[in-house]
């Protein structure tokens, strides 16, 4: 948002309609020929074995450095809260939980990320109902100025240029990762064809909703330059609720990230 201005959301949504044409061809792929090697396995088939061999080890190394960057970020949010132990040492306990998750029964599993994946859509969802609140001028508390769509096109829509969009690209795709799950699973559902359509399907609004929705209110409620935005330890959606008189906003959604990141991990591994 810093970088690209308001026109953020529009970077969000260019990403989304490129996950979505690549999941409907995926999903496709996947209801012919379920296969828990998914895309190398069709790169594979289809390229030949070194585009199989090359994408299945990219992807390998992909989740696998993910994993250690996932156990950082969960280690720095417990440091804030209790900075007796080193960040390392919540990384070590981080590591150990959800690796012990994944050594369970499969039951177990699910109800870990059950539970990790509701946390996140509740506090989306409550973000949404807040922003669009505020944005209707409907929200009595914070800052007088957080309310309406003044800041979008307060300072410039599209202040870098669309350069500058396309360069916020590169965030935006880092955001989208994990929709290909839903192929590499779909080899062990029991009804694979059926699971597959229903959950490439779902992505449509849920990319709509979640991501483009989120991001048009956050540009919507907080001017592009502020200062907060560029701050590593604040989040969006922080910086977002703080200015809307949101008590704790910072350590909310920081329990909420934390959430999120033992949820990609424990899918990573």
């Amino acid at each position: 948002i810093y970088s690209a201005g308001p026109a953020a959301f529009v970077a969000y949504a260019i990403g989304g309609l490129l996950v979505l044409l690549i999941m409907r061809m995926l999903g496709e792929m996947a209801v012919m020929n379920p296969d828990s090697g998914s895309f190398s396995t069709y790169a594979d088939r289809a390229i030949g074995r070194w585009a199989g061999f090359t994408i299945g080890w990219l992807y390998w190394c992909f989740w696998t450095l993910l994993m250690g960057w996932e156990a950082y970020v969960a280690g720095k949010i417990l440091n804030s809260w209790f900075p007796f132990i080193p960040i390392w040492g919540y990384m070590l306990m981080v590591i150990i939980g959800l690796v012990w998750v994944n050594l369970q029964d499969v039951k177990n599993y699910g109800e870990f990320e059950f539970w990790f994946a509701l946390i996140k859509v509740i506090a989306i969802v409550l973000f949404l109902v807040v922003g669009s609140l505020a944005i209707m001028h409907l929200w009595p508390w914070g800052e007088p100025a957080v309310a309406g769509i003044t800041n979008l096109t307060a300072q410039g829509f599209m202040p870098g240029g669309f350069s500058s969009v396309v360069t916020a690209l590169l965030g935006v795709m880092f955001a989208y990762m994990g929709a290909e799950i839903v192929t590499v699973a779909a080899a062990e559902s029991k009804n694979p064809a059926r699971e597959i359509r229903k959950a490439s399907n779902s992505i449509v609004w849920r990319i709509i909703l979640f991501y483009v929705g989120s991001m048009f209110i956050t540009v919507c409620l907080i001017p592009h330059n502020n200062p907060l935005l560029k701050d590593p330890t604040w989040g969006t959606y922080s910086v977002t609720l703080s200015a809307l008189g949101i008590p704790e906003a910072r350590h909310i959604v920081n329990f909420v990230v934390l959430t999120s990141v033992c949820s990609c991990f424990n899918s990573a591994l």
